[in-house]
């Protein structure tokens, strides 16, 4: 089943301070009902950004690889069928968060669920 990255990007959610708790409930109540529907598969928020870099022969400097004025600020990653029913949950995240959120499917690798496939089986 394809899988969908949905995600705001860092200073989308405009709210007050005294209205976290209620957008956090509400976040984390699409969560759960994705968790309930079995099309849940990760997700989070990133706090700051600062990211860093990791290179080829595993140096690092401060990030990000590109300066850019547009920071992701949290995501979903999802299992659904079709586009559009991973266009519904990210309706229901832009409901809670109080953010338009954008959807992107992740491309299919065969040869990663072959090998995730074989290595679940052979108990390692």
């Amino acid at each position: 089943m394809p899988h969908f990255l949905i995600s705001f990007n860092d200073g989308d959610m405009k709210f007050s301070e005294s209205e976290l708790p209620e957008v956090a409930r509400a976040a984390h109540q699409v969560m759960n009902d994705a968790i309930d529907a079995g099309v849940w598969v990760f997700g989070g928020g990133f706090e700051g950004f600062e990211p860093h870099v990791v290179t080829s022969d595993g140096s690092t400097h401060q990030g990000p690889l590109a300066s850019s004025n547009v920071h992701l600020g949290g995501f979903s990653i999802i299992s659904v069928a079709t586009k559009e029913e991973a266009d519904l949950w990210a309706a229901k995240f832009a409901t809670s968060c109080r953010c338009p959120q954008e959807v992107r499917q992740i491309m299919d690798d065969p040869e990663q669920v072959s090998a995730i496939a074989a290595k679940r089986n052979s108990g390692n």
